[in-house]
């Protein structure tokens, strides 16, 4: 039994008309009789009634055509997929993200690739930088938004920047630098750092030696936090202060005071992706949120 047998007894089956259904699919009656037939023989089973008063379909003809339009559909959806996968495109999206980081940049970019992808589902999980990188190598994920500081060389993956984000310092809300407005980079040089694991964060440790060298002096780091809220915890504890992208300033905790360093210590902000993949949804989302920064930004701040 052949797919063609399947398609033939369908369009019989739903026609209920030899005639209809061979003009339908452009045979001759006689040929499309002989098929039924041949496909009725092979089964050992009765398709199909036929009488003066014209055709009509067994109890196993209505089960057997069920089962028929079920299996060419699936054959159908077979055969799609494997066309779409040849084009590099792909039926879902998944990503991973930092909620506390992007979330302004998920609902304006979905929306816009929703427009150009309307069929493609998009999958969203909050995971740590560290998790969706390694997601993302193990093929669980296809586009990482990965931090400012999460990217180096990494074999088999791509990156790039698509945004960048001033850096603030965070301090309890008793500190005796808690009222200013903004607070110079060396003036937390006799302080204590809390900082953000490698396996949470991997390389924030280098940004941080990075940041604080830029002001003559390293960082007394104190200890490590796996999250965003619990540094913050420990922060409003009044155990240390912490070096943190603008947006975390956007969920506040009552006890914290996020001020912005003087002068501004900006970095960007990075997707990685695995190389091999060349979904064009992938290409595509990744092209819309490589557009959004520069037109959410002024004309000065895209030159700068």
């Amino acid at each position: 039994m052949e797919f063609r047998h399947l398609r033939y007894f369908v369009a019989v089956g739903e026609a209920l008309n030899f005639t209809r259904a061979a003009k339908q699919l452009h045979l001759a009656q006689p040929s499309l009789s002989r098929q039924i037939r041949d496909l009725e023989e092979e089964l050992g089973v009765r398709l199909l009634e036929r009488s003066r008063r014209g055709v009509s379909l067994t109890p196993s003809g209505k089960s057997f055509l069920a089962d028929a339009k079920r299996v060419l559909a699936h054959g159908t959806a077979i055969v799609e997929s494997v066309q779409r996968l040849d084009r590099g495109e792909k039926r879902e999206l998944n990503i991973g993200y930092v909620a506390a980081l992007i979330y302004d940049l998920l609902p304006a970019t979905l929306a816009a690739f929703e427009s150009t992808f309307p069929k493609v589902a998009v999958h969203l999980f909050d995971m740590t930088c560290g998790d969706q990188l390694r997601a993302l190598a193990d093929g669980k994920i296809d586009l990482a938004f990965v931090g400012s500081w999460a990217v180096r060389e990494r074999s088999g993956l791509q990156s790039r920047p698509i945004a960048a984000y001033k850096t603030v310092a965070a301090l309890p809300k008793n500190h005796h630098l808690a009222r200013r407005s903004t607070v110079k980079l060396k003036e937390l040089e006799p302080m204590f750092f809390i900082g953000i694991s490698e396996q949470s964060r991997p390389g924030y440790r280098q940004w941080l030696l990075e940041s604080c060298g830029q002001a003559g002096y390293r960082p007394k780091v104190l200890q490590e936090a796996e999250l965003e809220r619990a540094l913050l915890q420990v922060v409003a504890g009044g155990l240390g202060i912490a070096l943190l992208p603008e947006p975390v300033a956007k969920t506040p905790h009552p006890d914290v005071v996020f001020l912005p360093i003087r002068p501004a210590l900006v970095t960007p902000f990075w997707i990685a992706w695995r190389e091999e993949d060349q979904s064009e949804a992938l290409k595509s989302y990744i092209d819309v949120v490589s557009k959004f920064d520069r037109r959410r930004r002024s004309p000065a701040e895209r030159g700068s």
